[in-house]
């Protein structure tokens, strides 16, 4: 009886245990807004519910993540571990509380953990200062869809346009055809059927609209009777009427053929009949036959002289040549604007896959993209030689006339090449100098001189920062960088420009590299970037 009481308060003792809630935290001690990971396990059997918090604070911590529960089975039992993200932004020691976990409805606690929470320490004297850099817009494919629907918009309408511009020349073409009769006409258009085999890959319903069209047409321009818009019984009645009206020889045979192949066309149009091959060919040369007796049969009235018959065909002659130099300006126009809306198609194209900056660059042309990208030179300039790689040859220049008389006493030689000007938006400029006292040089009083030099010929505003520069033969020298305003003497506008220069002193002697261009311009940088790293200078201690 003893042993059974035991065994039954260890199971109980067991499964007391086993509902505990095991509390863990990756760390405890991290800097302000960093991630806590704290981490809850709790051990059940198959048939119990957990339900674990889902708030947005714990205490003073905040909730920035709530991982997905892990389950892991042992046995007949699981073993579920929840783990959330917590973070705090106020620094100083605290205690993440207790968390009420419910297990099959019954509350139970995780253990408090106290952390601590430390301050980024910033030291503003020993990091350097930069400029606050260009937002820098996000690689998101999937948000540009709307570039590729417009291409795909522009693509679609120019094939659009194409296909309308070809299929109203080809109807122009056709139109544009002058026949001197309607009988020259209507043979000419039966030539133009029988060519186009459409009875013979089955298209007979077309073939019978277009064949009895053209008679039609003929008997309405040469008789002039509404045949276009009449049925069959009533345009045989009117070519009957007409024939004794203008005094016409027609014979019975002619009527009736011209009456027979109309109604074999209604059938085939409206009733679906399929006539055989050889009706086909036989209804073709009657309608071709009856054309020529209708045309043959018309009496010709001759009420003109001769200088009427001229002075018409003159006439006629000039309005054909007006009606060419129309058509002809016509193709002119079309094709213009074909042009302009292939050129928009393309640069719409470019804009939308490239950006503005692509087109703007590569069809209207950049002067600093056509430096970069041009055949560069690398040579050595002035003495102690600074060898530099350049887009192009500098020129030797001279700088005196910018430089104080008491300045230019102290200088026994000196030597300058540049390449630009300010005017030009981009500048560089290689200069030694040699003085007649020897002694150390003030490298940051040497760059004040060299940046009143370049606002004596027009900045302002100038931004100074400096930094030491160290070459590839470890000479040091410094660098100074940073920003200044010029004003357009013509236009008035105000562009700001970025510079860089780099001053060394090797006994008693200057060596320096200006360069500034305008703000923002990509090449210009890269440009300034490949000049600045090709320094090399001539040790004088070698």
């Amino acid at each position: 009886m003893k042993k059974l009481i035991v065994y039954f308060l260890f199971s109980a003792t067991v499964f007391a245990q086993q509902k505990q809630v095991q509390t863990s935290i990756d760390t405890t001690k991290n800097k302000i807004g960093a991630e806590f990971k704290l981490t809850l396990k709790t051990n059940v059997d198959t048939l119990s519910k957990v339900d674990f918090p889902n708030v947005k604070n714990f205490g003073a911590f905040e909730v920035i993540q709530s991982y997905p529960i892990d389950t892991i089975k042992k046995n007949d039992r699981y073993e579920l571990v929840k783990k959330y993200g917590l973070t705090q932004f106020d620094s100083g020691k605290c205690t993440i509380p207790s968390i009420k976990i419910l297990i099959n409805n019954k509350p139970f606690l995780s253990d408090s953990l106290l952390v601590e929470v430390t301050n980024v320490q910033v030291d503003t004297l020993k990091q350097k200062m930069y400029d606050i850099k260009d937002i820098v817009p996000a690689d998101n494919s999937i948000g540009d869809w709307w570039k590729y629907l417009l291409c795909l918009l522009v693509l679609g309408g120019l094939g659009a346009f194409v296909y309308w511009y070809i299929k109203k020349r080809k109807g122009e073409k056709e139109i544009a055809e002058i026949f001197k009769t309607p009988i020259e006409k209507a043979t000419s258009l039966l030539n133009k059927l029988e060519k186009k085999e459409l009875w013979q890959h089955g298209e007979i319903k077309e073939y019978y609209s277009e064949l009895t069209d053209i008679v039609r047409n003929y008997i309405e321009e040469a008789i002039e009777i509404p045949a276009m818009e009449s049925t069959t019984s009533e345009l045989i009645e009117g070519l009957k009427i007409a024939s004794l009206k203008k005094k016409m020889k027609l014979s019975k045979e002619t009527i009736e053929n011209l009456f027979t192949v109309l109604k074999q066309a209604d059938l085939v149009k409206f009733a679906k009949s399929k006539p055989l091959d050889f009706e086909i060919t036989e209804d073709r040369k009657k309608i071709e036959r009856a054309i020529v007796t209708l045309d043959k049969s018309i009496p010709v009235v001759v009420d003109e002289t001769d200088d009427d018959m001229l002075l018409n065909e003159m006439q006629r002659q000039k309005q054909l040549k007006k009606e060419v130099q129309q058509q002809k300006k016509k193709r002119i126009q079309i094709t213009v604007l074909s042009v302009l809306l292939v050129f928009f198609a393309t640069t719409t194209f470019f804009i939308v896959t490239k950006g503005f900056d692509y087109v703007i660059d590569n069809i209207f042309g950049n002067s600093s993209k056509e430096l970069l990208e041009g055949e560069w030179i690398r040579s050595d300039y002035g003495n102690p030689a600074v060898r530099v790689e350049t887009p192009e040859v500098l020129k030797r220049v001279d700088l005196t006339k910018t430089l104080p008389s008491n300045g230019m006493a102290l200088i026994k030689e000196m030597q300058s090449f540049a390449y630009g000007s300010l005017a030009d938006n981009f500048y560089i400029m290689v200069s030694t100098l040699k003085y007649k006292k020897e002694g150390e040089i003030d490298l940051s009083k040497s760059l004040d001189g060299a940046l009143q030099s370049i606002e004596s010929q027009g900045a302002q505003n100038m931004i100074v920062k400096q930094e030491e520069f160290e070459t590839k033969e470890g000479i040091k020298g410094i660098k100074g960088y940073g920003t200044f305003s010029k004003i357009d003497d013509v236009n008035k506008n105000s562009s700001k420009l970025y510079y860089e220069a780099l001053l060394f002193s090797q006994e008693g002697g200057l060596q320096q590299i200006i360069i500034f261009h305008e703000e923002g311009d990509t090449y210009a940088n890269e440009i300034s970037e490949r000049i600045l790293s090709s320094v090399e200078l001539q040790n004088t201690k070698q």
